[in-house]
């Protein structure tokens, strides 16, 4: 693995100020809105996690990568591992965000590790971010990026099996359509979402892999809705790809009357984990 001056890149910092407009918002809710429920319009509480549809990468096309991702050196550092993954994250909610707020999201580099690991090398990148409106700081968060080797054939992670027991489960079809809509409302352009292609023949993955963010999305709007309130904490985890066209499933398990493990889940194994913690600071 090529060596990186960490201490160059740690701390290193960057302010963009964006905002999901009402148009905005109309394409999101088709994507991912809930079945029967109307767009939310400009003043209407922004719906867990949105603000991911914020903050597009800016990167001109001509300057992306083969794999549709914006070239590294600019502000994240520029890892030679092909790979890169939003492996996982988490986030406090401060103060609500509206559809047709002026955010602000700063974003600082906190920790850029290497190791060797039994499967190849790797290397994470941790970035925090705090997202303020007009109310002052709405969001605090913590990103975590992966970036690994390209296996020459697909290798799955072992599978960890879901919950006997769910306070809810809830079926979806993960189509094509949906994570092309998705790469678009968050001007993703990493091929393995919509070009299956390129997935099985670059990646070595068998299809278009389901994004991690509308994962966490799905499940932070099952958290919602059968709490009836946004979380003061979020946070997810990664544990195996989820492919479109497979059966796809969300779960949630309720601990306690504070707090709630979430899942993805795709014949009968998890894909993603999360928790949402009401009424405690974490």
């Amino acid at each position: 693995m090529d060596q990186l001056n960490v201490s160059v890149w740690v701390g290193k910092t960057k302010t963009e100020r964006d905002c999901i407009s009402p148009e905005r918002a109309k394409m999101i809710h088709a994507t991912v809105g809930l079945a029967g429920s109307d767009a939310p319009q400009i003043g209407d509480a922004m719906p867990g996690l949105w603000h991911w549809c914020a903050f597009g990468p800016d990167a001109m096309t001509r300057d992306l990568k083969t794999d549709g991702h914006a070239k590294g050196g600019d502000f994240l550092p520029p890892i030679k591992l092909p790979r890169r993954m939003w492996a996982g994250g988490a986030l406090e909610f401060h103060a609500p965000l509206r559809i047709g707020d002026v955010m602000t999201r700063t974003s600082t580099i906190r920790e850029v590790v290497e190791k060797e690991t039994g499967a190849g090398p790797m290397a994470l990148v941790t970035v925090d971010h705090i997202i303020s409106g007009p109310q002052g700081v709405a969001i605090t968060e913590r990103q975590d990026i992966a970036y690994l080797e390209i296996p020459k054939t697909y290798s799955p992670p072992k599978k960890r099996p879901v919950p006997s027991t769910a306070a809810f489960q809830v079926e979806m079809d993960m189509t094509s359509p949906l994570l092309f809509r998705y790469s678009a409302v968050t001007f993703n352009a990493h091929r393995i979402h919509y070009d299956a292609e390129y997935a099985r023949n670059e990646e070595s993955y068998p299809g278009l892999v389901v994004h991690g963010p509308l994962q966490a999305t799905l499940l932070m709007q099952a958290a919602v809705q059968h709490r009836g309130a946004m979380p003061q904490y979020f946070d997810f985890r990664g544990v195996h790809p989820a492919f479109a066209g497979e059966d796809f499933s969300i779960l949630g398990v309720n601990d306690d009357a504070a707090t709630m493990r979430l899942f993805t889940a795709s014949s009968g194994h998890q894909c993603m984990q999360a928790n949402a913690i009401w009424g405690t600071t974490v």
